[in-house]
């Protein structure tokens, strides 16, 4: 007998057998027990998940000779000939293959005409139906809009969005969802028991992960280990197999970003090399161990199987680590996924690429240095040793003459308190300004407080160039507007303009007299923000 391939001979046979999929086996088995049975039905879902396994056990519910029936039995011919793909009324089509107008109209438009030769319904399965011409869908519409009562559609497809929507309008949707993480786990466990593999529990966990919520993936995966393994199916194994990091490695490089370890992460990355992994490798690697760190940061259950040490590993690194810096360092791999395709020095920029990660940021270290804790009271404080003073000679020595201060910064003059509340708050505004710009000083230097009229302030500059200059920065206007509002309150309206709010909408132009000298040097430095 001809070898079977595993994700074949375990493919589900009952709708009991359908592992993940309980809304879509409620849902039909319901539809045929009530004998509500559409004319036509849409599988949609990521590849692996059962779709066409689906589609054949509708197929057996609704041409079983004691059918309809949601439980068809496994010794029922017409079934067994469903199975064997040697049904005559049950046609499948592989719309990849087959996807032109005049495919269809043979093996379907016209075949559809003829009643079945031995069972209830002609079910037509079209596999990946997405890849169909538009012509072809042309051809299939009217006969799954208006199709014989003895003709029903299954169609299956891994990109709904494809679909036209005057199909997808004409059939029963179905969306079928990838498989969980325990799902796989146990589906591998039971096929790994019946075919008496002798796999631990974490290569187990690890072709589960690579999965990707595929049965058929993960069927395969331990197909593949199972032929290329010398006994006993291990960790290291599926690593090797499939061109992955281990746990452990990856947990080094991520803890020597983490601490600013340069010299260990080329070292890490070096002995990563030269067991054969390529880039793009370790940084999936990484990806996918981030995702599992950033859950356990978060006690989100990962699933999969329960190893003590595999689940204390995670949940110490993840704590080492830190959920910031896990966070930040996926949206950074996440983005260097997505470039190392067109890096034509993939090995060297992925270095380059840790080390920046690696490398300390100057806010951080500002934050941790105006945060450092003051010493406590208690604590001993051991203070600067102090020359000791010169013994002044009875020899008469010229004094030295003393250094002059360095000049201070001149005090704002004190606002007094019986001014208006609106001039007052003008005052306090530019007073607090000041203090953090010296260009905004002398910008707000000339400007005053024109009239208010209810809730609305003017603010007057006395040259264009001043209010050019505040318009030109992106956060001049709201510092001023946010000054005056935290003095005078958030529901005051606040314009800017040149001179007389009455005239301000007035374009004048002046001739000045060309500048010299000192006007000149005041001028370009106003221009161009100098101190």
């Amino acid at each position: 007998m001809a070898y079977i391939s595993l994700y074949r001979k375990y493919r589900s046979q009952t709708f009991g057998d359908l592992v993940g999929q309980d809304h879509v086996v409620k849902t039909l088995q319901s539809a045929v027990e009530s004998g509500r049975i559409a004319h036509a039905y849409l599988f949609t879902g990521p590849r692996g998940t059962g779709k066409t396994s689906s589609a054949r056990l509708l197929a057996k519910a609704l041409n079983a000779e004691n059918g309809p029936t949601p439980t068809p039995g496994d010794d029922d011919p017409i079934c067994q000939m469903i199975a064997a793909g040697t049904c005559p009324d049950v046609l499948e089509f592989d719309a990849a293959s087959e996807a032109g107008v005049e495919n269809v109209r043979e093996a379907i438009v016209e075949n559809a005409q003829y009643m079945p030769m031995m069972c209830r319904y002609k079910i037509f399965i079209i596999d990946e139906v997405h890849d169909l011409s538009s012509k072809a869908f042309d051809a299939l519409l009217k006969t799954i809009e208006e199709p014989p009562s003895h003709i029903i559609f299954i169609l299956a497809t891994t990109e709904y969005n494809k679909v036209p929507p005057t199909i997808r309008s004409r059939c029963q949707k179905f969306e079928f969802h990838r498989a969980s993480l325990s799902d796989l786990v146990k589906r591998l466990e039971y096929v790994a028991q019946e075919e008496k593999i002798d796999i631990e529990p974490g290569a187990i966990n690890a072709i589960a992960r690579m999965a990707d919520g595929g049965y058929r993936d993960a069927l395969t995966l331990l197909e593949q280990a199972m032929l290329t393994s010398d006994g006993k199916v291990t960790l290291v194994h599926i690593y090797d197999q499939l061109g992955l990091v281990s746990e452990e490695t990856v947990d080094a490089i991520l803890t020597a970003v983490k601490g600013y370890d340069v010299p260990k992460i080329i070292e890490q990355l070096n002995e990563v090399y030269r067991l054969g992994r390529d880039p793009r490798a370790i940084l999936e690697s990484m990806i996918h161990r981030l995702a599992d760190l950033t859950r356990a940061a978060y006690g989100i259950d990962i699933g999969g199987t329960q190893d003590a040490a595999q689940e204390a590993a995670l949940h110490a690194t993840a704590a080492l680590l830190g959920r910031e810096f896990l966070l930040d360092l996926r949206g950074s791999l996440s983005e260097a996924h997505k470039s190392i395709r067109e890096v034509t020095l993939p090995r060297l920029w992925l270095e380059s690429e840790l080390i920046k990660s690696a490398t300390p940021k100057p806010t951080a270290q500002l934050v941790q240095a105006a945060t450092k804790p003051e010493a406590k009271p208690s604590e001993r404080t051991v203070e600067p040793l102090r020359k000791p003073e010169p013994v002044k000679s009875d020899k008469s020595e010229p004094e030295a003459k003393p250094k002059p201060e360095p000049a201070r910064k001149p005090e704002p003059t004190p606002i007094p308190d019986d001014l208006d509340p609106i001039e007052k708050a003008w005052r306090e505004a530019v007073v607090e300004l000041s203090v953090v710009s010296k260009l905004m000083a002398a910008r707000l230097a000339d400007a005053r407080v024109g009239n208010a009229d209810g809730k609305t302030l003017y603010v007057e500059f006395s040259r264009q160039l001043d209010l050019d200059w505040f318009k030109e920065g992106q956060k001049r206007v709201p510092a001023l507007l946010e000054a005056l509002r935290n003095r005078l309150g958030d529901d005051w309206n606040i314009e800017l303009g040149v001179g007389k709010r009455e005239n301000a909408k007035v374009e004048t132009q002046a001739v000045e007299l060309p500048l010299e000298g000192q006007k000149l040097a005041e001028t370009v430095r106003e221009i161009f923000g100098a101190n």
